[in-house]
């Protein structure tokens, strides 16, 4: 997979990093509340849709993750599980479970901040949003704001190890 899959348009690339920035925000409250911080930003146009970080702690639920739970506002939001024309802003790149759902969902769009050397099913490990076996695909881009993305990972996972976390905080990341 190429770096960046799609060709920014005029201000794309200021625009990413402006949406970017909002699920890094999300991450951050992620953090604070003893979640993988992983935060999720998905839009239509200049509307955002949906927001979302990881609940999998809070919720007890081993689908909450980011990508997951702002798909399930914006399809409740517009009443459709049809979401053609969005891009999703995430800052990890989405594991096989979401990058399905990001297919499955019909986003257009995907770009995420850090790659997921363990479970990064967007070009990693795996490419489900490029799969040409499957009925849809979506353009991705990765890379933006990486440096930060992987930065709030890091933070996070050596509090845990310094914190006695166990044995699955080095797992992926999502987990």
């Amino acid at each position: 997979m190429s770096k960046d899959q799609s060709v920014p348009k005029d201000g794309q690339d200021g625009q990413d990093e402006q949406y970017m920035e909002i699920a890094l925000e999300l991450a951050r409250e992620a953090f604070q509340r003893g979640e993988v911080p992983v935060g999720a930003v998905l839009v239509r146009g200049e509307e955002i849709l949906a927001r979302s970080y990881n609940r999998r702690e809070a919720l007890q639920d081993a689908t909450a993750h980011a990508e997951i739970l702002a798909l399930r506002e914006a399809g409740a939001r517009l009443g459709s599980w049809r979401l053609l024309g969005t891009t999703l802003y995430v800052t990890l790149e989405p594991c096989p479970m979401c990058a399905g759902a990001l297919v499955q969902a019909r986003v257009s769009r995907l770009v995420f901040g850090a790659r997921d050397p363990k479970g990064g099913a967007a070009g990693t490990l795996y490419n489900i949003p490029g799969d040409p076996r499957l009925n849809h695909r979506l353009v991705v881009r990765e890379g933006v704001l990486q440096e930060k993305c992987a930065a709030l990972l890091r933070e996070f996972f050596q509090a845990r190890r310094r914190a006695g976390g166990g044995a699955d905080t080095a797992d992926t990341a999502h987990t």
